[in-house]
């Protein structure tokens, strides 16, 4: 049996790619939480310093984010000639839907907040992007959200903080910006860091699980991990933070001692009620960028 043509060839090559983009977003959540053993994190082996979320609640998650996805692009395509600066707040409408549907799949458990907001972006910038027919890749991507979020932190911290959330309380305690500053510098952390790691990494002759737990702990040693900070304060991203850079230093993942390592820095983690869900964000950030041309 024949199969036609699409009318338009162009057209239906552009909204398979979208398609393609936004399952890759919710693969990258998955990805994220099978990765195993990671420091204080929920994986195939623990709960990691998580008392009131398990592997099961990052699926129900991931699967309830995931139908939103193909939604932050259409909006970004809609919204492709409007100002940048415009897009942050007609996205916020389809973000809380998002989350509250998270919320819904999971209990009421936080599994994936920061992720909702950084994927929500990413996929808006793309069917931006998209639409005005720019090429492509991660730094374009993460350039159109900067260019989306400038002015987000001196809004958003500085200037209207009423010390309402954890992340406002250590912008004014400590200047740490969180998934805000992330998202404003176009996810610098993970353009200059973490993904020329991971590629670097791959391009060795690694896995991709070890150039993962890698590139997560470049980001452990360099992020400023609001989660970890409001759990165990300054002192305990501080500890985290060193403790990352050393196992790096060590050789990072690789081999059986590199595990062994990682496992007894996971027990260390879950002994502080240290959680680095900040730089897990970012890996999912990392894994999905990394599935962009280079």
């Amino acid at each position: 049996m024949m199969h036609s043509l699409p009318a338009d060839p162009i057209r239906y090559a552009r909204q398979t790619q979208v398609g393609d983009f936004a399952h890759a977003a919710y693969r990258a959540l998955l990805v994220e939480v099978n990765l195993t053993p990671k420091p204080g994190l929920v994986d195939r082996h623990n709960n990691g310093a998580h008392r009131d979320m398990n592997l099961g609640h990052f699926y129900r998650s991931a699967r309830a984010i995931g139908i939103w996805l193909p939604r932050f692009i259409r909006q970004g395509r809609d919204d492709a000639f409007r100002p940048a600066a415009e897009q942050l707040l007609r996205l916020r409408p389809l973000g809380l839907a998002c989350e509250n549907h998270m919320f819904q799949a999971t209990g009421g458990v936080n599994t994936h907040k920061g992720s909702v907001f950084s994927l929500g972006l990413l996929c808006a910038a793309y069917g931006r992007c998209d639409q005005q027919q720019r090429h492509i890749n991660a730094k374009t991507l993460c350039a159109e959200v900067a260019t989306m979020c400038d002015g987000l932190v001196a809004r958003e911290l500085q200037q209207h903080n009423a010390l309402q959330t954890a992340g406002q309380r250590l912008f004014v305690g400590h200047g740490l910006s969180g998934a805000r500053g992330e998202a404003e510098s176009g996810f610098e952390r993970v353009i200059n860091g973490a993904l020329p790691l991971y590629r670097q990494r791959l391009n060795a002759g690694c896995d991709e699980p070890t150039a993962l737990m890698d590139s997560l702990l470049w980001l452990m040693a360099h992020n400023d991990d609001t989660n970890v900070a409001s759990r165990g304060g300054i002192d305990g991203l501080h500890w985290l933070q060193q403790r990352a850079a050393g196992l790096l230093a060590q050789g990072g993942a690789q081999g059986e001692q590199g595990i062994q390592r990682l496992r007894q820095f996971d027990a260390d983690c879950i002994i502080r009620n240290l959680s680095p869900g900040g730089s897990a964000d970012l890996l999912i950030v990392t894994w999905l960028l990394a599935q962009l041309p280079n």
